[in-house]
């Protein structure tokens, strides 16, 4: 047997707000909810984002690897949506995106402040090295 993440929680101060959010900026399936779980279904993937209502919970941050079309797609929805973006995870709203190791990225939040990056390559080790 293979090991596949299958689901994760994510903490928001109104699921399926959230579910909508993440469905309408990343395409991700929601089909309503499970019990008291707003899931979104990354395609292509068994993985789930399993919004659960909280009154309060810790920021997290979520990466998501994307194509260049995708990221051409979505980042295109983050500015329509007005949300503010930036380079980095210290600077997520300083209005530039970067291109890291030959790729883009893109940092931003969501509407409960969860910190959200859109890469289309892989980190390397090279990339951390001191100079």
């Amino acid at each position: 047997m293979s090991v596949e993440l299958n689901h994760t929680i994510v903490a928001a101060h109104d699921n399926e707000e959230s579910a909508r959010f993440y469905q309408s900026l990343f395409g991700f399936e929601y089909a309503g909810p499970l019990g008291h779980f707003a899931p979104v279904r990354i395609e292509n993937q068994a993985l789930t984002l399993d919004f659960i209502t909280r009154e309060s919970f810790e920021r997290q941050h979520y990466a998501f690897k994307v194509s260049e079309t995708e990221f051409d797609e979505i980042f295109a929805r983050v500015k329509e949506q007005g949300l503010a973006y930036g380079s980095g995870p210290f600077t997520p709203d300083d209005g530039e995106i970067n291109h890291w190791n030959g790729g883009r990225g893109v940092y931003f939040r969501d509407l409960n402040g969860h910190l959200l990056e859109l890469l289309t390559r892989d980190y390397t080790a090279e990339q951390f090295q001191d100079d």
